[in-house]
This record gives structure tokens, C-alpha cells and sequence, in this order.
């Protein structure tokens, strides 16, 4: 089962986060650009359907997302997500039903999503 460790209401998230939608052969896709602007590397980050109860896998693989560092997801198909960040002390972060193909082109990840988590877990 999927750890929720703290819901932001999509309040930060979606201010800072949303997707450009491609139209492919199997449906619409989107691609993302993730700017780490947090003062914390980012060494995972997972995407899971908010309907599904498991994670995917890593989408960084062997990458991580450093200060001022970006990487980009592509061909993730259009849908309401989960993501779960873990950070380089190993804290995890998940921020709720993420809107991909919701009109932007870049989320950026700061200190004030990352410590809402912690905050959110302390309580």
C-alpha cells in the first residue's frame, strides 16, 4: 500500500506544477520538465496512479535531480498522479492527484513542498 505522507491540496503544487499534452497514437501523453529548486538533491522519484494503490518504479533510475538541476519525463500518459520524492537524506515526500497534461510545462520543486512533508509527518 502507498504511503500518503502529506496531502498539500495540490495548493503548492499546483501553483508551481502542470503538463503539456501530446497527442500519440495510444492516447494522449504528456512530457514534464522537474526543476529541483529545493536546497535538497532528489535521488527517487515514483509516479503511481491516485486510483492504483503501488508505486511504479524509480523514474530517475541511476540519475538524481540536483540543486538548480532539472530532468525530464517523457511519454508519461495523461492521468491524475501520486508522486513520492525522496530526498538525499532519505525523506520521503508525497504530494497528491497531480494533474499531468493540466496546461504548463515545468514543476519545480522547492523548499516549501519538501518541508511541508516533513511538517506534515511530524504531526
Amino acid at each position: 500500500m502507498k504511503r500518503v505522507a502529506v496531502a498539500l491540496a495540490g495548493v503548492a503544487l499546483l501553483v508551481c506544477i502542470g503538463f503539456p499534452g501530446e497527442v500519440w497514437a495510444g492516447g494522449k501523453k504528456a512530457t514534464v520538465k522537474v526543476i529541483n529548486k529545493s536546497d535538497w538533491q532528489i535521488d527517487e522519484f515514483y509516479l503511481s496512479s491516485s486510483e492504483d494503490e503501488e508505486w511504479g518504479p524509480d523514474q530517475l533510475g541511476e540519475d538524481v535531480i540536483g540543486t538548480d538541476e532539472s530532468f525530464e519525463l517523457r511519454s508519461i500518459p495523461c492521468d491524475t498522479y501520486d508522486v513520492m520524492l525522496v530526498d538525499e537524506d532519505g525523506d520521503e515526500c508525497v504530494v497528491e492527484s497531480v494533474d499531468i497534461c493540466g496546461g504548463k510545462e515545468s514543476w519545480v520543486i522547492t523548499n516549501k513542498i519538501l518541508l511541508g512533508c516533513q511538517e506534515a509527518a511530524a504531526e
